[in-house]
């Protein structure tokens, strides 16, 4: 599996997730909009009704709800030439998620490199968000100047954006930082501060937010292939939380490090591959115990 250059998602599966203190937090943007989200998933068709009557009263937070309804079709028909309606209204009156929305309105269904259709609006509602802290609207910032989206390729650019959004904790962020150094993208090579780049993307739960399991599976793949300084311990631990996390789950990458460990370093990778999967609770669950034992 290759995840160099892996698009984030278009839009973080929103369930309202309380971070635990052992895990790394979350922007306080998305935070919010994860909260936000939560609140429609649960949110009754009468309940709903009263929002629309806020949103034709003009207030901005209850316009961003409707938009959202309808870009997600939820409670109401899809309609996405009524969800541009209502995220506009909100985004026209300064709610800094309507602006990161509006951007990614422009964007949607984007896949390729190069220049999309109205770039320029995409960038002014990105720009707008993303200088206001927003961490999805600086992780989209970033991501369209390295793909080229806005009219042309700048590395550089999309590092400034791309470190503000990591250094607020977003995973989608870290996982992109750690390939550019991986990569040697628009920074100098390395791949020491690539794994810790994606350490800090892995050391998020649940495992379903953009860029946590890819950071997850890069990390395996630079200790299986000897870029990282030889450590069997830290590569048994990696190969036992992501082998837990796929269907059906694999042994195969520990047992091939197991030949070259002690029992006693077995165990010891186990209790941490243990101890990460509880401070991680949506990690799958796997007896890491019964992994296979080195062949003597």
């Amino acid at each position: 599996m290759v995840l160099h250059k892996v698009l984030p998602a278009f839009a973080i599966f929103y369930l309202f997730v309380s971070v635990a203190p052992a895990q790394a937090p979350l922007p306080t943007s998305t935070q919010a909009q994860l909260s936000t989200d939560a609140r429609l998933e649960g949110m009754t068709l009468d309940a709903f009704t009263k929002v629309v009557s806020q949103a034709q009263a003009g207030q901005r937070e209850a316009q961003y709800l409707v938009a959202l309804a309808y870009e997600e079709g939820r409670l109401v028909t899809r309609d996405h030439a009524a969800a541009a309606n209502w995220m506009l209204k909100s985004a026209e009156q300064e709610y800094v998620p309507a602006q990161a929305g509006m951007g990614k309105l422009y964007i949607a269904g984007v896949k390729d490199n190069g220049p999309i259709p109205h770039r320029a609006d995409a960038e002014k509602w990105f720009r707008l968000a993303a200088a206001q802290g927003d961490a999805d609207a600086q992780l989209w910032l970033g991501t369209a100047y390295q793909r080229g989206w806005l009219g042309g390729f700048d590395d550089r650019e999309a590092f400034q954006w791309l470190r503000k959004a990591a250094a607020q904790g977003l995973p989608d962020a870290q996982f992109s930082l750690g390939q550019m150094y991986e990569y040697g993208e628009g920074v100098p090579e390395s791949d020491s501060l690539a794994a810790s780049w994606y350490r800090k993307a892995a050391d998020h739960s649940p495992a379903y937010l953009g860029g946590v399991f890819e950071a997850e599976v890069q990390l395996t793949y630079m200790y299986r292939d000897g870029r990282l300084p030889k450590d069997d311990v830290q590569a048994y631990m990696w190969f036992a939380i992501v082998g837990s996390s796929v269907t059906p789950p694999t042994d195969d990458d520990m047992r091939q490090v197991a030949r070259h460990m002690t029992r006693a370093q077995i165990f010891q990778a186990q209790r941490l591959a243990e101890d990460w999967i509880k401070r991680h609770p949506w990690q799958r669950k796997t007896d890491v115990a019964t992994a296979p034992s080195p062949t003597l």
